[in-house]
């Protein structure tokens, strides 16, 4: 068994080398995580209404709404329904929160900007969701600390990382999701992992899954459903408290889409069942 085990990972690892080199999506075939590490310090199964001391609008302060690139962000957009967190996609024609016309969404955030908000250095982060439809239209499941503005000293202090974006709905790999680091800020010497694409087995639009991301000392370790996607130390791997954040977006600029943009024929959700954070239980020690 151990040899046979050995053999399929052999041929896995083959498989998505030449995934990599030739820049094609691949279906997960790493190990599964191994969830007897880790004790678990964060759940949110929004099984009431959104606890406001725990989450906040991501670069939306109070009830104010802010162009986030094609569409508009209000945390307010955001709800809860039969034991899920809802963000719409929707269009406004009169507006909301002093902006006008467009698409409405939103970002929220653990940022310490909440009462109870909440970071974590290393461990296992995990979401469990359903993806939004529509042609540039995204959702992400994010971490993010103020060190990633910091240049210098490559993303120890901080790096953004995108567990995963769904930012492939009506390309040839539709079925797929892309996960990516990023840090030294957004300016000239911003450096990125460059996307990395991989597929899902059933429809993500329609069907639940799990993205999650095991962080520690060397490497960032990414799954869907609790399967390895890859694993990476690039930039060197941040050392710092990153806190949790759920968005959806739309490709453009200053809150107009781009003209790529098919604007869907109705409002498009992303539907999160749970958001849970795990911790080393020897670092717990």
């Amino acid at each position: 068994m151990v040899i046979f085990k050995a053999i399929i990972s052999f041929f896995a690892s083959i498989i998505m080398f030449i995934c990599s080199v030739l820049d094609l999506p691949c279906y997960p075939m790493g190990e599964k995580v191994d969830m007897e590490e880790f004790t678990e310090t964060f759940s949110e199964e929004f099984s009431g209404e959104i606890d406001w001391n725990v989450w906040s609008g991501h670069y939306q302060y109070g009830n104010t709404t802010e162009a986030r690139k094609g569409s508009y962000w209000n945390k307010n957009l955001a709800y809860t329904e039969n034991g899920n967190l809802v963000i719409p996609v929707t269009y406004l024609e009169n507006g909301m929160g002093g902006k006008g016309a467009g698409w409405y969404t939103a970002g929220i955030d653990t940022d310490s900007d909440s009462p109870k908000g909440f970071s974590q250095k290393y461990g296992y982060f995990e979401c469990r969701c359903i993806l939004p439809k529509g042609a540039d239209i995204w959702s992400a499941f994010w971490l993010m600390n103020d060190g990633v503005y910091d240049v210098g000293n490559d993303g120890v202090d901080g790096t953004e990382i995108d567990i995963f974006e769904s930012d492939c709905y009506g390309d040839l790999f539709e079925n797929a999701i892309t996960s990516n680091l990023h840090f030294d800020g957004y300016g000239d010497a911003h450096q990125k992992l460059g996307a990395k694409q991989f597929l899902l087995k059933n429809n993500p639009y329609e069907e639940f899954n799990t993205y999650g991301l095991e962080w520690n000392e060397n490497e960032y370790i990414f799954y869907i459903n609790g399967v390895e996607t890859f694993r990476t130390d690039f930039g060197g791997v941040s050392q710092n408290e990153e806190y949790l954040i759920l968005s959806v977006e739309m490709r453009g600029e200053n809150g107009v889409p781009s003209e790529r943009e098919n604007s869907p024929a109705e409002d498009a959700f992303f539907i999160v069942d749970y958001v849970k954070v795990y911790q080393y239980k020897d670092l717990m020690n």
